[in-house]
């Protein structure tokens, strides 16, 4: 791997950077937990602090920070189709909206009556 001391040092030292930055984004995580934000906030901030571990582990324990532009390529088509795919639930929510719902269980559409 590297010869010199020097470049050993430098490899440890971003290893425990990393894993330092790691261990600080999953305490916020966790501490994000305690916030109680709607599902979809929550759901929002767990994918990005995921996102950005993400990344850290791909670019520095994966070496992905050294390799050629060919994988850079591929990481970019993985995370456009990422994207597709978390807009996917977005979507699915929101061919409700400006529709009137009423009832507890929201089941009838607006000026539709039960009979009762």
């Amino acid at each position: 791997m590297h010869s010199d001391v020097e470049a050993v040092r430098k490899s440890v030292r971003t290893y425990l950077t990393i894993g330092g930055a790691l261990l600080v984004f999953t305490v916020i995580t966790v501490a994000a937990n305690y916030l109680h934000l709607p599902v979809p906030a929550a759901i929002t901030l767990a994918l990005i602090i995921a996102s950005i571990k993400a990344s850290m582990v791909a670019a520095v324990f994966m070496h992905l920070n050294h390799e050629k532009q060919w994988v850079y390529g591929a990481l970019i088509l993985t995370v456009a189709f990422f994207i597709v795919l978390m807009s996917v639930p977005m979507f699915t929510t929101m061919d409700t909206f400006g529709r009137h719902l009423t009832g507890p269980a929201h089941g009838a559409a607006a000026g539709e009556h039960a009979g009762h």
